[in-house]
């Protein structure tokens, strides 16, 4: 393996942090030279050499093979949430070390689970550079790089193809260098657009802007305590809730919709069962939290019942009421939005609504050959006959992310977290979604935890953003033959 290709092209995803870092240190000088200035330009500066030492003296390669592929993928991920927590560990108060690295890493990961307990307090340079970590880490920090490499097709074929999710990639039908130009396309334009809704509905710049990142990332920062429920406007949920429910779709069939290639992203199956199964999920809750008595009027169940099913159930995580309040009956209902989550393709995290219906057709074909043995019985999703490689790799992935959450459940438990915590908390930092249940619900933090369970989510954040296998396959790469 080359460690100086990797050197270089990791070096150039920590110069897109660090452009970002410049950025945010300019929006601290819009408001008035806050606090954070020093520790954004600090890093900035830090994060920057560390960046560019590589790029000088390192030539450039033209190729990689796969370990090498693999290798900048993990590394460009871990080192960007490094050096993304040196504005916190330098800005200090709440973020100690241990919880910069959990931020960083939620943020990155879009998860957006935080250890803060007063988010208004931090400066605005601050939160807007927590922001931008999400948005970079939506969008994927080897897409960016890839968005500013050499049109070597090999290179950007192989790290686009190990950035996008395994199920995602027949789905595109894109070369590389498309593939790259539709994602990124769909996510400025759903950026963009929300951020001009956003204002229209009453929010200031600033807070459209940032929470324009947190919903396309389908991460869940919010500038202030309450989420969303701080600025109590009916209007401005109700944007979120199409743009958490579009940022939750392929983005190649959100692609061809918004270009007039195909206007009936309805015709794939996937997308079907995705919008049906946050409706169900929306109407039960619903009819659960009214019926029990814990909401006085329709109107407010209805209101926050859908608001909080499609959050969780697109990994975004914003909160428009105290869901730590539900009864048992709709936590189980969040929880397994919590762990199914929304399309492959998209920004959402979680175990993909693709594999719970691959999972699906699975059974019901096994059934059927349990009913006539000597029948020849294929998956299929709509026209297309899913590969028996696809089904084999989806039911042990689906296995393996399982076994994963109810491990660290196990550990977290062992660690002094009460139960609901620890399997919500798995739950929720796997699947990246955020927010767990009791006192890490949708209004609360992490900050109870100890320092060794923010540790072990931390790591849990990772494996269920670049799904479990491309931070696994470091451990054996020199292995490889």
């Amino acid at each position: 393996m080359n460690l100086k290709v990797v050197s270089r092209n990791v070096g150039i995803a920590l110069l897109l942090n660090a452009l970002f870092m410049y950025i945010s240190a300019a929006v601290s000088v819009i408001y008035d030279f806050d606090a954070s200035l020093s520790p954004l330009v600090l890093s900035a500066v830090i994060t920057t050499v560390a960046g560019s030492f590589p790029l000088i003296f390192v030539t450039k390669f033209h190729d990689i093979n796969i370990k090498e592929g693999f290798t900048i993928v993990v590394f460009a991920w871990i080192l960007s949430c490094l050096f993304g927590m040196l504005p916190y560990v330098l800005y200090g108060g709440e973020f100690t070390i241990v919880n910069s690295w959990f931020e960083s890493v939620s943020g990155y990961t879009t998860t957006g689970a935080t250890t803060l307990t007063d988010i208004e307090a931090i400066p605005k340079g601050l939160l807007f550079w927590r922001s931008s970590t999400h948005w970079l880490g939506g969008l994927g920090v080897v897409l960016f790089m890839l968005l500013v490499l050499p049109s070597v097709s090999s290179f950007r074929m192989r790290l686009s193809k190990m950035e996008i999710s395994n199920l995602s990639k027949d789905n595109f039908r894109f070369k590389a260098h498309q593939t790259i130009r539709v994602i990124t396309s769909v996510y400025l334009g759903l950026t963009i657009a929300e951020t001009i809704l956003l204002t229209l509905a009453g929010m200031d710049l600033f807070d459209a802007i940032n929470h324009s990142f947190a919903t396309v990332a389908t991460g869940g920062f919010s500038t202030k305590n309450l989420s969303i429920m701080s600025f109590d406007s009916i209007w401005i949920e109700i944007i979120i809730i199409i743009f958490m429910l579009l940022s939750g779709i392929h983005f190649g069939l959100l692609f061809s919709a918004f270009s007039g290639k195909s206007f009936n992203i309805f015709r794939s199956s996937i997308v079907r069962y995705y919008l049906l199964s946050i409706l169900a999920g929306s109407v039960i809750v619903i009819l659960n939290i009214k019926t029990s008595g814990t909401y006085a009027t329709w109107h407010q169940a209805i209101r926050e019942g859908v608001f909080q099913v499609v959050s969780v159930g697109t990994t975004t995580g914003f909160a428009n009421g105290d869901s730590s309040v539900w009864p048992g009956f709709s936590v189980l209902i969040m929880i397994f939005f919590t762990i199914q989550c929304a399309c492959s393709g998209s920004t959402s995290g979680g175990m993909k609504a693709d594999r719970v219906y691959i999972f699906y057709l699975s059974v019901k074909n096994q059934i059927i050959k349990q009913i006539h043995p000597n029948a020849v019985v294929s998956v299929k999703m709509g026209s297309h006959i899913v590969d028996r490689e696809i089904v084999h790799s989806t039911n042990l992935f689906i296995v393996l992310y399982l076994l994963i959450v109810f491990i660290s459940a196990l550990l977290l438990t062992g660690l002094g977290t009460p139960l609901l915590e620890s399997f919500s908390a798995s739950a929720a930092c796997m699947g990246n979604v955020g927010p767990g249940f009791g006192e890490l619900g949708s209004l609360g933090n992490y900050s109870s935890i100890s320092n060794t369970a923010k540790l072990l989510l931390s790591v849990q954040m990772l494996l269920g953003r670049l799904e479990i296998y491309s931070l696994l396959l470091i451990f054996v790469l020199y292995r490889w033959r």
